[in-house]
């Protein structure tokens, strides 16, 4: 299973909505929302891209596979 951490990211930031990270990141909010409740079926590079510099993270800090 993939499982997002953008939850914790945010929090480490004190972004407390997604409008505002769509806002910063200029990724839209339905993308955001679907991958802060892990109902995801893709996620685009240039999403993974706009979070990780938002963040200034590696990918693996913002989505980590968790065996089953």
């Amino acid at each position: 299973m993939i499982k997002s951490n953008l939850a914790m990211l945010m929090a480490e930031k004190k972004i407390r909505s997604l409008n505002k990270l769509s806002k910063e990141t200029g990724v839209s909010g339905p993308a955001l929302a679907r991958l802060y409740d892990g109902t995801n079926v893709r996620i685009d590079y240039s999403t993974i891209e706009a979070l990780c510099r938002f963040f200034d993270c590696k990918i693996g800090d913002l989505i980590e596979y968790v065996p089953d």
